[in-house]
Parts: structure tokens; C-alpha cells; sequence
């Protein structure tokens, strides 16, 4: 199934991408990086997008920390990973984090910068339940975060 990488307009970044868009990006240009910025329990409890069939591999790089502290080292992380311009498509639980992230990436001069809509397991239904929309729910590859391969996740582009 292929569909246009056309994004949804936004204010401060390049656009918002559906989980479907955001795969087809990343599997059409090659420069082209996933970077997930939900918290390291959320990877741990939730998992991970897996991109290696298009030979990359996610930037994990928390937004915010446990508790809800800002990152403020979280731009100096993404240089670290090697994330210093784009194509950038962030992504987070629900589609809102990663929004704030796509606009100080722009700002910082990383772009295009995108945002995931949906998030990696969507918002909560009526029942509280993630199972209607996002990353998982569209059927896109993940996986079990490995802690011990953080640190070559974090490098791989």
C-alpha cells in the first residue's frame, strides 16, 4: 500500500504525518531518521518502532523524564545520535509530546521536522484502552526495547 507523504500543516514545524506516512518517508528517503521521544518506562512497558527492514534503527531520546522533568540535554542527545538535519519524524505515546520536539528541532535549525500523528499507541478509547490508532494499531513494525542495545539504537540513523 503506498500513500502520499503529504502532510498535515502545522505551526513551527514541517507538518504532521499519519504512522503510514511517516513509514513511507522513512522507507523512501534514505536520510530520513525515526526519532521516539516517549520515556525509557514507556519503551520498556510499550516497545519500540522497529525500522531495521529499512536498515535503520530508532534515536531514543526522552522528551520529558520520569516525572514529567523536562529533558533539557535533549537537543545535545539528538546531535550525539547524529541527528543534525533531516528529514526528522518524532514520535511519541500519543501524538502530542513529539510535537513540542519537532518545533525545537526546527527552531534549532533540524528539519524538515515532523510529527507522528497518533503516536506510537494512539489516545485511549472510551474503555481507557490504546487500541485504536497509532503506530501498533496500523500494523507497523515493533518490538521489545532492548536496554542493552539502547546505546547503538541511539547511534544507528
Amino acid at each position: 500500500m503506498t500513500t502520499s507523504i503529504d502532510p498535515r500543516p502545522a505551526d513551527g514545524y514541517a507538518g504532521d504525518l499519519t504512522p503510514q506516512q511517516a513509514w513511507d518517508l522513512l522507507e523512501r528517503e534514505p536520510a530520513a531518521v525515526l526519532v521516539d521521544v516517549r520515556t525509557e518506562g514507556e519503551w520498556r512497558a510499550v516497545g519500540v518502532p522497529d525500522v531495521a527492514t529499512l536498515g535503520k534503527a530508532p534515536v531514543l531520546a526522552e522528551w520529558v523524564r520520569a516525572g514529567g522533568r523536562p529533558n533539557g540535554d535533549f537537543l545535545t542527545e539528538l546531535a550525539a545520535a547524529g541527528v543534525t538535519d533531516g528529514p526528522v519524524v518524532f514520535l511519541c505515546r500519543s501524538g502530542q509530546r513529539s510535537i513540542g520536539a519537532a518545533r525545537l528541532a526546527t527552531s534549532a535549525g533540524i528539519g524538515p521536522s515532523y510529527n507522528v500523528l497518533e503516536g506510537f499507541e494512539g489516545g485511549a478509547g472510551f474503555d481507557g484502552v490504546r487500541d485504536r490508532e497509532g503506530w501498533k494499531v496500523r500494523g507497523l513494525p515493533w518490538g521489545a526495547y532492548e536496554p542493552a542495545d539502547a546505546a547503538a539504537r541511539e547511534g544507528a540513523r
